[in-house]
């Protein structure tokens, strides 16, 4: 097969993935609770190396507490570390939300801005982030969140043949429809964590087992 003729096969595949988990979560969305732009973006800062559950348990009292991205800005980061210590890697975790309030402060008025560009300068904001809140809260397709979740999905499904996550990122905005971008990274996660679970995927009740290489039925 030559090189054009998979990787229309693999788009083909991918329309016909999409449409299954189209049909299973219609209205998948991000699993991190949040009111607001502001309370997102701490929410994803915490969400690395950490599950969603477990940063939706600590987020109600910070939100409670810090209102405003002045707030965080003049937080006591010792305070700070211990209310956030149970999301681990806590100090620095904590250095990129201080860090993160007090460039909004300096730099936007204190308002969470929704362009990529400037998303990635604030401090502790990589692309990862900045997609969640664009595509979550803003309503903006500017790419695709590559987890781990999505990482090894992808994988799995033989949509990339990549490890590192921005050139995953790339090889699916090539496959997935740009209006459906947002909605299939928190859709496979979800499917990530309900089905397709690392140590034992639930093959036999996946709805895309028979569009994935490496389906155990």
């Amino acid at each position: 097969m030559t090189t054009n003729a998979r990787a229309a096969e693999r788009k083909t595949r991918a329309r016909k993935i999409i449409a299954r988990l189209k049909k299973e979560y219609p209205d998948a969305t991000c699993a991190l609770h949040h009111t607001n732009a502001l309370e997102l973006v701490v929410a994803t800062i915490l969400s690395a190396q950490c599950t969603d559950a477990r940063v939706n348990l600590v987020t109600p009292h910070l939100f409670a507490k810090y209102r405003t991205a002045a707030a965080y800005a003049a937080a006591d980061p010792r305070v700070l570390e211990q209310e956030i210590q149970s999301t681990g890697f806590f100090r620095n975790k904590t250095k990129s939300i201080i860090g993160m309030a007090q460039a909004l402060v300096e730099r936007h008025g204190g308002v969470v801005p929704d362009t990529m560009e400037q998303l990635v300068q604030l401090p502790g904001v990589g692309r990862k982030t900045a997609n969640v809140v664009l595509g979550t809260w803003f309503g903006k397709n500017d790419g695709i969140v590559v987890d781990t979740h999505v990482q090894r999905l992808t994988t799995l499904l033989g949509l990339t043949k990549e490890k590192d996550p921005v050139k995953i990122e790339r090889d699916l905005m090539a496959l997935v429809p740009r209006d459906k971008w947002t909605w299939f990274s928190h859709t496979l996660i979800l499917h990530g964590r309900r089905v397709c679970i690392a140590r034992r995927p639930k093959c036999e009740e996946c709805v895309i087992n028979r569009l994935c290489p490496s389906s155990r039925v």
